[in-house]
């Protein structure tokens, strides 16, 4: 049960809790301090009492009839609380004196539940003082003590601890109750809005309030809904982006195809025509043969060089059939004898081992574009490429087992222009890297552009993030 209650229940009942076991304490206490209050007051009284009597008694010497003074004084003493004092004339020697009631005659106060007496239990203490006077015995004076008396006092300050406790504790209770739920207000308000936020509102916000803890909760969620609703924009217009380079790609290779294979293969058509007129004659052309079938030859390797070209763009040979370090290799090759007044430095650690198809596809597609960039753009006469792991020891050596590939393309040219805006070919490579991820950055300065991307092993262990295959955006990458 107590788990079904809210926290505002909880706090509430708690606070009960306590208040009415401190209540619960004190009467206990007084309940066991009644006892020895009681033989306490009572021994008191009648010591005061005895010394009061055997004072009065003294000074009968003193006067004419003492007799009558004794009885005067026996009168006045019959105001006195918790005792009682009376006069037995004639006392034997062997005989009790007799027990008088408590004052007025009405015994114990009909207030007192006969439990609470029962508990405290009392006993009635009687002493007897014997009267002298002038040499004549008058008798004596019995001192009766009246335990009830002090048991009601006592009673009646337990009912006051009761109402005047319970009184204050139920205001307390309230005072406790209404700052608590001030308090806590903001959790009513908090859970309403991780509702509208679970419901996509990520426009939803908490205005900070409560105890400091709570406020800086309300200020949290509101940054995450923030962040939250940015992602999800950021992410929508991923998607637009991807689609649009998607796109884009398609209209380069459909761009490419009409240019170059379709002369080739109108050209080819002609030939081929040529020929057919020229085996119909009687005696063919041996050298107009032969020169058909070199133009046929020429424009048929043309087109293997095109197509694989092609390929190389929409899926690199080399990576599938040498591997990541030597498909590298042959691409530095290809740049190299296209530019050989660059330099070009690659330092490949051997750690680097095999990777998921896709990470290794990622990390040659950032250093094409990384490259095809530098050459385009940068105007640099050096650029150098390093990939390494990027989980590394103290010492600088790689660990057994790293989780992700640094791939960093470094150049000297000219940086950035201030004015500079990301491309499709830099949107392609963010968006491989996120689609695994990773991270991406890319910071320029007036000595060069540096391009660093971290690539996880691969994209199974990467399952929480699985966008749309994303384009290569090969050949459109732009500053």
């Amino acid at each position: 049960m107590w788990r079904k209650l809210s926290l505002r229940a909880r706090l509430n009942a708690l606070l009960a809790l306590v208040m009415v076991l401190g209540l619960a304490v004190n009467i206990a206490r007084l309940l066991l301090e009644a006892a020895p209050r009681v033989a306490a007051e009572d021994q008191s009284v009648v010591r005061l009492a005895r010394d009061f009597v055997e004072t009065l008694v003294s000074g009968l010497n003193d006067t004419p009839d003492p007799e009558a003074r004794l009885d005067r004084i026996v009168e006045g003493l019959k105001q006195l609380r918790h005792v009682s004092i009376t006069r037995e004339r004639d006392p034997a020697a062997n005989k009790a004196p007799a027990v008088p009631d408590s004052p007025g005659g009405s015994g114990e106060p009909q207030q007192v539940p006969e439990w609470f007496v029962t508990l405290i239990h009392p006993e009635q203490t009687i002493v007897s003082v014997p009267v002298v006077a002038n040499g004549r015995s008058l008798g004596s004076l019995v001192i009766a003590s009246h335990p009830t008396d002090e048991i009601a006092e006592i009673w009646d300050d337990i009912v006051t601890q009761i109402e005047v406790g319970s009184a204050i504790a139920a205001a307390l209770l309230l005072l406790t109750m209404t700052v608590v739920n001030r308090a806590l207000a903001p959790i009513n308000a908090l859970a309403e809005a991780m509702t509208g936020i679970e419901a996509g509102r990520y426009d939803t916000r908490v205005r900070p309030g409560g105890s400091p803890e709570l406020a800086a909760i309300c200020g949290k969620l509101n940054h995450l809904a923030s962040v939250l609703g940015t992602t999800v924009e950021d992410k929508r217009q991923l998607a637009e982006r991807m689609v649009s380079l998607q796109d884009v790609e398609r209209k380069e290779i459909a761009r490419d195809l009409h240019d170059e294979f379709g002369p080739y293969l109108f050209a080819l058509r002609a030939h081929t025509s040529s020929l057919m007129r020229l085996a119909e004659t009687a005696e063919p052309d041996l050298d107009g043969l032969r020169k058909h079938i070199g133009a046929m030859f020429d424009q048929v390797n043309a087109l293997q060089q095109f197509n694989r070209r092609v390929l190389e763009r929409l899926r690199p040979v080399a990576l599938a059939e040498l591997g990541l370090a030597d498909a590298l290799a042959a691409l530095m090759r290809l740049w190299r004898e296209a530019h050989p007044g660059v330099v070009i430095e690659t330092s490949i650690s051997p750690s680097v081992g095999d990777r998921d198809e896709t990470a290794e596809l990622t990390i040659y597609r950032i250093i094409q574009e990384a490259l095809t960039n530098v050459f385009r753009h940068a105007r640099a006469t050096r650029v150098d490429i390093t990939v390494e792991p990027a989980a590394t020891r103290g010492d600088g050596t790689a660990t057994a087992e790293p989780e992700a590939i640094m791939v960093s393309v470094r150049d000297n040219g000219a940086g950035l222009p201030t004015d500079h805006k990301q491309g499709f070919g830099m949107i392609g490579m963010r968006e491989r890297v996120l689609a695994l991820g990773g991270t991406m950055s890319v910071a320029s300065t007036n000595h060069g552009v540096t391009v660093e991307a971290l690539v996880p092993r691969g994209i199974e262990r990467r399952r929480a993030f699985q966008p749309a295959e994303p384009s290569s955006g090969l050949g459109i990458f732009s500053r």
